[in-house]
Formats: structure tokens, C-alpha cells, sequence
């Protein structure tokens, strides 16, 4: 089992948080992999926005079977509002908890969500990687930030995701970030259809990261781990009872 660090308390202020971001950016690490995950576990999150109750699941499958070997899925309730740029805390309470239940120590994690293609380049897949000192990947359905063009129409094209500013304000902080040129990739995990948005999150680089998110995908856009956490995540959401 996966041990959470306890580097900061989550009841915070919108403005505490921002400056937790900030510190904790400087933690990530974008070495290489040192070696090929054998199980990587996808995340995904849901909430009921007129409760405030999410649900998080982990599903851990096997690499190259993309057998599943572990599944969880949890609920719980948040006090922090919906903030753009501070999701992660928000959700990675929750998806913590839900790790604490897992058996297995999976070799990576990917999440639905950003990793340093983030505001202040500390999206949910960089904050969960870091407090689980774990390999981690964002991988999302849309673009956060950056500018692109679009990848090559088939399986495997991508195209870097560029920073839009050299310097960057923080408007909570008011502290200034330069992120790095390139903030991840756009990928085509599926010919003909939509890319996907790749960014580092924890101890792993660009390329490790599009390499594990291909090997993750079997025939759909979204890598295994996190389409099937996304489905059990809101078959759980669908058949809860009300709080």
C-alpha cells in the first residue's frame, strides 16, 4: 500500500492554497523513469454539485494485458469551493483516501487531470504524485493552458503543448512562475479521433509520459486505468444513497 505524505493541512484559504501550489512545484521531479511500470493505476473523480460529495476511484491494471487487478472507489464529502487552477484540493483529499485502500503499490499513476500543463504548473497529477512519491502522468480530455497544433490523424502523432507566457503572475499570489517552454504534449491515442493532453506530473519526463499513456490505450481515446475508473466512478455516483 501506497503511504500518503502529510505535507500540508487541506482546510485552507483559497489564497493558502495557491501559495501550497507554488511551494510544492518545486518538488517535482522530470527524471526519466528508471524503469517500465509493470501496473499502473488510473484515478477519476465525480461530485454531486448541489451536495458537495465526491466520489473518487482507482482502478490498477497490469501492463501489457491491461488486466485489472485492483479496483476502489470511495465518497466522502469537501468543504473547499470550486476554484479553477486549485481542483486539487478539491479532489486529491479524496483520491488519497481511496489509495489508502488499495492492497497494491502500483508503479505509476495516471490521472484525469492536468500535471504542470497547470496555471501555476501544479495541476492534481503533480500534487498526488508528489505526496504518494509516485511516477505520474496528466492526462486530460481538454486543454487547460498552452497553445498547440493539432497532432497527425493517426495513432502515436503528437504535437508539443507550448507555454503561452515566458513569465507568469500568479493573480491570487501575486508571486511570478516561469514555466518551462514545452508543458506537455497533445496525443493521438486513436486514429481519427479526438488528441488527448498530456503532461508530466512526478518523476517522469515528456517522453516516458506519452510513451505510458499510448500503452495504456486498447482501441478508445482515454487510457484503460482512467476510462474504466471514470465508469466506475459514476456508476457509484449514479447508485449512492443521499447523504
Amino acid at each position: 500500500m501506497l503511504r500518503v505524505k502529510q505535507l500540508h493541512k487541506w482546510k485552507v484559504t483559497y489564497r493558502e492554497a495557491a501559495a501550497i501550489q507554488n511551494s510544492l512545484r518545486e518538488r517535482i521531479d522530470f527524471s526519466p523513469l528508471r524503469r517500465s511500470p509493470k501496473t499502473v493505476a488510473g484515478a477519476d473523480v465525480a461530485y454531486d454539485k448541489k451536495t458537495d460529495v465526491l466520489f473518487a476511484a482507482i482502478v490498477v491494471i497490469r501492463l501489457p494485458s491491461l488486466e485489472v487487478i485492483e479496483e476502489t472507489v470511495v465518497e466522502g464529502k469537501t468543504s473547499f469551493p470550486y476554484i479553477p487552477g486549485l481542483l486539487s484540493f478539491r479532489e486529491a483529499p479524496i483520491v488519497a483516501k481511496a489509495f489508502k485502500q488499495l492492497t497494491v503499490s502500483p508503479d505509476a499513476l495516471i490521472c484525469d487531470g492536468q500535471g504542470i500543463a497547470h496555471p501555476r504548473g501544479f495541476g492534481l497529477a503533480s500534487h498526488l504524485g508528489v505526496l504518494l512519491d509516485i511516477p505520474s502522468v496528466g492526462c486530460a480530455k481538454s486543454r487547460l493552458i498552452g497553445t498547440y497544433r493539432e497532432p497527425g490523424p493517426n495513432r502515436g502523432n503528437f504535437t508539443l503543448l507550448k507555454r503561452e507566457k515566458s513569465v507568469s503572475t500568479d493573480e491570487i499570489t501575486n508571486s511570478v512562475y516561469q514555466p518551462p517552454e514545452t508543458i506537455g504534449a497533445v496525443v493521438r491515442t486513436r486514429a481519427g479521433v479526438k488528441p488527448v493532453f498530456v503532461s508530466v506530473g512526478h518523476r517522469i519526463d515528456l517522453r516516458g509520459a506519452i510513451r505510458l499513456v499510448l500503452r495504456c490505450c486498447n482501441g478508445c481515446r482515454i487510457p484503460e486505468p482512467t476510462r474504466r475508473a471514470h465508469i466506475l466512478v459514476n456508476t457509484a455516483k449514479r447508485t449512492a444513497r443521499p447523504f
